[in-house]
Formats: structure tokens, C-alpha cells, sequence
């Protein structure tokens, strides 16, 4: 019997003794139970480490330390999917865009990855190429991945069937660039308003009367732009010409179309709003394709103050939207914040204009 209690003690001590392999490189996943192994400590204490949840007893700061190392250097990942079962957060955020192609929604998205990897989340992105059926699928894949919360980047309130899924999800939603209309789905909006007046005071303060606008898909955003261009020429006892809003797919193709629609009236416009960068850049082209100098014959403005807008030639004067600081609105509202309540007013952040090149006074022969 001692030769046999002496020669588990030896097998033990042995195996004690040798160095633990890291799963990893033996194929298999590398879990918890791996980690608290390698760290000698238990496994509730790696958990509470790895999955940041609040403690009693607080741990010490060496022990995170350890807890992190080893996990790093065994090559732990956190199955998302499982943790989700548990109810445990997976620290996904999932985000559905309506049009990935219009470059607004380029800065968007890294605005969004950037505020979720500050707060240690992942984002799980899906693009409904503005369809309806698309974009319900894409929900269920995210729910079905457990996100934590749900971020919507463009108003979709022309598909009622996925407002409603979302209204009732089990996480959070909250939706950005909806216009500041109250919906089923809380949100954080820009001041368009605020934004087509100053870019309105502008023109108007060089000399512009003959003023149109090229609007885009009628949604939320761009149909406030819209209805505030209409409303300050109002206001300024202007008369709105015959012919003076041409609308179109928010496109490069559409905003060039729809000024030289703007260009063949008998009495053309001195000045263009483009309820998009996307439609003014497209009017530029145009522009420079029919031989009216910019801004010597005609003024164009955008609206998002999108990257190449400062590189355009001429440069292009827009308004700029708080991009960021509404991201972070936003993520703060589904993942830090109170309650949502859909009823109430959502934030509207304020835009600035920004005067480059493509602007001027009016030029009388």
C-alpha cells in the first residue's frame, strides 16, 4: 500500500510539476476553467475578471492583472453565444445601416466602432440596402447573436413591419438619423432646421433670391431639410419658382440629373441647396460638365460635411453634423443610460455651417 501511495504521490508531483499546455495549440478552445488552472485560482474568481461583473469582496488589482495575462498569453476568447444563454452580456453591439454605399454612413460606423471598443464592446454590423425584408433579417441575426443592443444608422420608418420587431426586441434599440419627430424607437436626432437656415442666411446675405433646392428620399432627415427650405422662403416673402425642388435618389447620378433639370429652366437658379454632400457633388459634376462656374455663375451647398467635401473642387460649403457626440448619445442610451421611453422627444444636437469655396456673392453682368 505505501509503495502504491508513494508512486501517486510521484504521478501527481509529476504531473503538478509539468508545464500546462495552452489549448490553443492543441486545437481546442481555450475556456475559463483553462485560465483559473494556469493562475491557480478558482474559477468564479477568473469569471468575475474576465466578464468584468461587479464583486462583494473586491479583487485585487495584481490578481486582474494575472487573470488578464494568462488569459491573453493562453489565447482565451469568450463565446458571445454562450454568455448570451447564461444572460450574461456578450459585449456585442449590433448595428443595421440602410445604405452603406453613401459615404455619411462611412464616418458613422466608425464612429460607432470607435464608442463601442471604448466600452469594450464588438460590433456586429449588417447593411439592409435600404429593403425592408433585408433589414428584418438582419435583426434576427442579431438577436439571435445576443447583442446586447441595436443601433439603427438611417431613418427606416418607411418599414413599419421592422419599427415594430424592434420596438418589442429583447435588447435595446435606439436609432440615429431619423429626424426629431418623436418615433417607436428612441432616437437621437440633428437640428436640419437649424442647419438649412444658416446655410439659407448665407446665400441670402450674398445676394442670392433665385435659390433651389435638390432634395432626396423623402425620410426623415432630408424630408425636414425640405420642409425648412420651404418655410424660410416663406418667411422671407420669397416665391417659391415653378420647378425650384427637384428631388432624386440620394446619388452622385441623381444630384447631377436634377441640376440640369435645375439649368434648363427659362430662369435658372444663382444658387443650389443639396439636402446631402452625396446630391451636391453630383451637382458640381454637373456643373462643370455644362460650363457654369462655380461659385462665379452658381452657388451649391451640401449638408453632412462628409470627407471629400473639403477636397472637392471648388471645396464645398455644407453643414456639419456632431457626428461623434451623437454616437455617443446614443451608445449611452442603450448600453449606460435610463430606461429608453420611445415617447419622448429625442436629443437633437446642434449643426454648424461650414463656408468653403463653392459659395460667393451673386455676379450681375
Amino acid at each position: 500500500m505505501a509503495g502504491m501511495a508513494g508512486a501517486r504521490d510521484r504521478r501527481s508531483a509529476s504531473q503538478s510539476s509539468a508545464p500546462t499546455e495552452s489549448p490553443s495549440r492543441s486545437g481546442k478552445s481555450v475556456t475559463m476553467r483553462d485560465v483559473a488552472l494556469a493562475t491557480g485560482l478558482s474559477q468564479s474568481t477568473v469569471s468575475r475578471v474576465l466578464n468584468r461583473a461587479p464583486t462583494v469582496v473586491p479583487i485585487a488589482e495584481k490578481t486582474r492583472e494575472r487573470v488578464i495575462e494568462t488569459a491573453e498569453r493562453l489565447g482565451y476568447r469568450p463565446n458571445p453565444l454562450a454568455r448570451g444563454l447564461r444572460g450574461a452580456s456578450t459585449m456585442l453591439l449590433g448595428v443595421i445601416v440602410r445604405d452603406i454605399i453613401d459615404p455619411f454612413f462611412a464616418i458613422a460606423i466608425e464612429a460607432v466602432t470607435v464608442e463601442a471598443s471604448r466600452r469594450g464592446y464588438n460590433v456586429v454590423l449588417g447593411h439592409a440596402h435600404a429593403r425592408a425584408d433585408e433589414a428584418i433579417a438582419l435583426w434576427g441575426v442579431l438577436e439571435a447573436r445576443h447583442c446586447d443592443a441595436i443601433v439603427l444608422l438611417g431613418d427606416m420608418r418607411d418599414q413599419p413591419r421592422l419599427i415594430e420587431d424592434l420596438a418589442s426586441a429583447r435588447a435595446p434599440v435606439v436609432a440615429l438619423w431619423q429626424g426629431s419627430q418623436p418615433a417607436d424607437i428612441p432616437s437621437v436626432s440633428v437640428d436640419n432646421r437649424g442647419g438649412i437656415r444658416a446655410v439659407l442666411d448665407h446665400l441670402t446675405g450674398l445676394g442670392h433670391r433665385r435659390i433651389a433646392l435638390i432634395g432626396g428620399r423623402q425620410l426623415g432627415d432630408t424630408r425636414e431639410r425640405e420642409e425648412a427650405f420651404v418655410e424660410y422662403l416663406a418667411d422671407a416673402s420669397d416665391p417659391l419658382r415653378d420647378g425650384y425642388v427637384q428631388e432624386g435618389p440620394n446619388e452622385f447620378e441623381a444630384g447631377a440629373e436634377t441640376l440640369n433639370r435645375l439649368l434648363d429652366l427659362p430662369e435658372p437658379p444663382t444658387a443650389v441647396v443639396a439636402s446631402t454632400d452625396v446630391l451636391a457633388m453630383g451637382a458640381l459634376h454637373a456643373a462643370h460638365e455644362r460650363g457654369v462656374w462655380v461659385p462665379d455663375r452658381l452657388s451649391i451647398t451640401g449638408f453632412d460635411d462628409i470627407a471629400v467635401a473639403a477636397y472637392s473642387i471648388p471645396s464645398l460649403t455644407t453643414v456639419r453634423m456632431p457626428v461623434r457626440e451623437m454616437v455617443e448619445q446614443a451608445v449611452e442610451m442603450v448600453l449606460g443610460g435610463p430606461e429608453l421611453d420611445a415617447g419622448r422627444p429625442p436629443p437633437v444636437l446642434q449643426a454648424s455651417l461650414v463656408v468653403r469655396a463653392s459659395t460667393g456673392r451673386i455676379r450681375i453682368d
